[in-house]
């Protein structure tokens, strides 16, 4: 695995969680946004190293074709209940859900983790399109941590991308009918890049 090289931006040893007055919205089509946040958690360095350490990762195996294969990164699911792996991770749930509240009517329940090692580490495109966010809006809020990747989005029916580096504590978080009408990924690379955690906030009924 690729060593990660911290952010010469946040020094902090303390892991905390900013406020969301600061968040910025892009307007997609089709009623699709995507609110971003650069750095809302500070020592996001120390929170990658907790998260590497204590998480139990597992490599998950998927049928693709006639073969069945390795998911390129490694996961960690954490249900409605379970408790997370850093009490930061508690701390930043709330705060978006209180902050979403109005729009979102209901709480972030879950977390899904998911550790990219290096560049070849990727996830396809897809939407968050199992359980209720088939036909309905939700939303999914995206804390990264470690060294940026770049997400990408395009809209299903055709159409320009729009690239996001996350990392070092970014906060991304895709609404409206995103999970609908756009799809979304995690390239593989060439680049020299170090590893990734991304956390995955989800609604209740929503993968």
């Amino acid at each position: 695995m690729t060593a990660l090289q911290g952010s010469l931006l946040d020094l902090s040893d303390e892991v905390v969680v900013g406020p969301l007055d600061r968040v910025a919205r892009r307007h997609l089509s089709d009623g699709a946004w995507v609110d971003t946040l650069t750095g809302w958690v500070g020592g996001a360095d120390e929170l990658y190293a907790a998260l590497r350490e204590r998480v139990p990762w597992f490599a998950e195996r998927r049928q693709m074709y006639d073969s069945i294969v390795d998911v390129p990164r490694l996961l960690k699911f954490y249900g409605e209940g379970e408790r997370l792996p850093h009490l930061a991770l508690d701390e930043a749930r709330e705060a978006l859900s209180a902050h979403y509240a109005a729009e979102l009517g209901e709480p972030f329940v879950t977390a899904g983790l998911c550790l990219y090692r290096d560049g070849q580490d990727s996830v396809a495109w897809h939407g968050d399109r199992i359980g209720r966010s088939r036909d309905r809006d939700t939303m999914v809020a995206i804390l990264s941590v470690g060294a940026p990747r770049d997400l990408l989005l395009r809209p299903r029916d055709g159409g320009s991308s729009v690239r996001i580096p996350a990392g070092h504590g970014d906060l991304l978080v895709m609404g409206g009918s995103c999970q609908r009408t756009w799809d979304h990924c995690v390239p593989k690379t060439a680049k020299p890049v170090g590893p990734r955690i991304s956390i995955q906030f989800r609604t209740r009924g929503v993968r």
